[in-house]
């Protein structure tokens, strides 16, 4: 775990340790930007099986399970069992949910409510429902949940996609479609569920009303405003700060959904053979998800956007894949045999790669072989930009069962058409996903700092320091459990914290730090390697220590220990 995962991890353990529920902190300073449902989830996970990383994914993995089940249970009820099965084998074995699911986010969170939320919004129109009352109920809560995992958006989304949906089948200013929604009673069980949290959070973190655009350094107004006008607003129009963010360009944000649903985006082209008039249940979800899923894709088009930030649409996109796949017809053969094409040129590919570094070698770890590119991680996929044809040597085990799975998906999609070429193409993605994680392994010690938590640990008790971005080195904090002082780490996620009248003295500059390295007390710093040279030059390279090393990453510290060796410029 590190970056975001740790992260989140913490904050939960933070609020678990310090019964604190409303406000997280980390290192101690209000962390205001999210909602806190998904810290809850991990607190609780915590309390039942105790702290450990694999413990702080169990909320993200029950709810990946949870929306492969209702995006099937969702199908069936529309389409028919074929195409229900169907529509829950693409997004359970999609790319985008498999590879956005390695990251802790609470986005597959949202995509479940509101999967959920449009299933009960249909449910509680239809007609031949023996309980309308109970899916408003459903539809209600679901908004109140997503509303505490994503704030607005998850309220925003679902309603923009029904109400879409509502004008188009003309149903709108019907006096029946709101006596079955009991809106009036779902605003209630919304306001329940999401009004108390933000209520007490505003009361725990004055000023409680600003009214201001402005977004700066040093500028503090407040939990309500920072996290409805920064957060939200700002982030629509791009005007948030701190900018530690990018965008997706537009085009790219469309083309890239061509990966994210594949194997299964070969089949987009038979959607548009389907019927979407709402005269029967079928057609009414196809429209439904049409919206849900064009609303969705036009607002990002228009904001600032994260690859991810579309995952939302996949349950929607997965019930018109496997609509079209049921369906059958020419242009799902045409996917069939152009997914047969694909995976035996990405087959061919893997194999010749695996040829080409079979006798490179490879020393250390794989940081050595891949380059940086420091600008592209505001992008959460912006370490596929640092992969050498060098690094791929490290890669040889993930790359043959990569290369071993196309070459299962080439032949079955050669082989078969239908229900059978469909299982094989599932069997590939889940080969290819057991290559990913091993390819993750490879990656862990660049990604992870979790060697030098071990490290540390193994230390003499001290004083730590985080140098810069807490993010790159939060493992260091989630596997020790310690609170750090952040050298010049007033920027990115702590800088608004660090305003706020309550927060900590944690925050360092150079000057008080070589004060403090100097003194007789032991302090411990973690920081990259290539900031090296100005440390040397704020303290000397004498007074360098190294405890451990990884992934271009070190633990310093101030007095030798028996385990560590003096620090020496890798020129020298």
């Amino acid at each position: 775990m590190d970056d975001v995962d740790s992260v989140q991890a913490q904050i939960a353990r933070n609020m678990l340790t310090s019964r604190d529920w409303v406000t997280a902190r980390l290192d101690g300073v209000a962390y205001l930007e999210k909602p806190p449902l998904l810290y809850w989830t991990i607190a609780d996970s915590f309390k039942i099986f105790g702290v450990h990383d694999w413990v702080a994914r169990i909320p993200v993995v029950i709810s990946v399970i949870l929306l492969c089940l209702v995006t099937t249970a969702f199908g069936i009820w529309a389409f028919g069992n074929r195409a229900g099965f169907y529509a829950g084998l693409c997004v359970s074995t999609c790319v985008g949910l498999f590879l956005f699911t390695r990251i802790l986010l609470p986005d597959v969170m949202l995509t479940l409510t509101i999967a959920l939320a449009m299933w009960a919004f249909l449910r509680a129109l239809d007609p031949d429902e023996l309980y309308p009352s109970f899916w408003a109920v459903v539809l209600a809560a679901s908004l109140g949940v997503g509303l505490l995992l994503k704030s607005l958006i998850g309220v925003v989304f679902p309603l923009a996609a029904a109400l879409i949906y509502l004008v188009l089948t003309r149903q709108l200013f019907l006096r029946r479609t709101w006596k079955r929604l009991h809106p009036f009673l779902g605003i209630v069980i919304i306001l329940a569920i999401a009004a108390p949290w933000h209520i007490l959070a505003t009361l725990h973190n004055p000023p409680y009303f600003a009214f201001t655009l402005h977004s700066g350094p040093g500028q503090y107004d407040g939990f309500l405003w920072f996290f409805f006008i920064n957060e939200q607003l700002l982030r629509f129009l791009n005007l948030r700060y701190p900018r530690d963010y990018n965008t997706v360009p537009r085009l790219w944000f469309w083309l890239f959904h061509l990966i994210w649903l594949f194997p299964w985006s070969v089949y987009f082209p038979a959607i548009a053979k389907l019927s979407f008039k709402p005269v029967d249940r079928a057609g009414q979800t196809r429209l439904l998800a049409l919206c849900w899923a064009g609303f969705l894709l036009v607002f990002f088009t228009f904001s600032t956007t994260q690859e991810y930030y579309s995952m939302p649409c996949y349950s929607a996109l997965a019930l018109l894949l496997g609509s079209a796949m049921a369906a059958g017809g020419a242009w799902v053969r045409r996917g069939t045999r152009a997914l047969c094409v694909i995976t035996g040129i990405a087959a061919v590919a893997a194999f010749v790669i695996l040829l080409m570094v079979r006798h490179i070698p490879t020393p250390g770890d794989i940081s050595s072989a891949l380059s940086r590119h420091p600008k592209a991680y505001t992008l959460s996929l912006g370490h596929m930009e640092d992969l050498t044809f060098d690094s791929f040597a490290y890669l040889r085990a993930p790359l043959l069962l990569a290369a071993i799975a196309f070459l299962v998906g080439c032949l079955g999609t050669l082989r078969w058409l239908g229900q059978r070429a469909f299982l094989a193409a599932a069997l590939m993605m889940i080969l290819f996903f057991h290559a990913a994680r091993l390819a993750l392994d490879v990656f862990d010690p660049y990604m992870s700092t979790r060697p030098l938590a071990e490290a540390l640990l193994k230390s003499p008790d001290g004083e730590l320091v985080v140098d810069h971005f807490y993010y790159t080195f939060s493992s260091v904090i989630f596997y020790t459990n310690r609170r750090a002082l952040l050298l010049n780490g007033r920027r990115a996620n702590f800088d608004y914290g660090a305003s706020a009248p309550d927060a900590p003295p944690v925050f360092i500059d150079d000057p008080q730090f070589k004060n403090l390295w100097l003194q007789p007390g032991r302090y411990y710093v973690v920081a990259q390697q290539t900031e090296m040279p100005r440390f040397e030059s704020l303290v000397g390279a004498a007074q360098l220590n190294v405890v451990a090393a990884s992934g271009g990453k070190l633990l310093l510290t101030n007095h030798p220990l028996a385990s560590s060796s003096p620090w020496t410029h890798p020129t020298s």
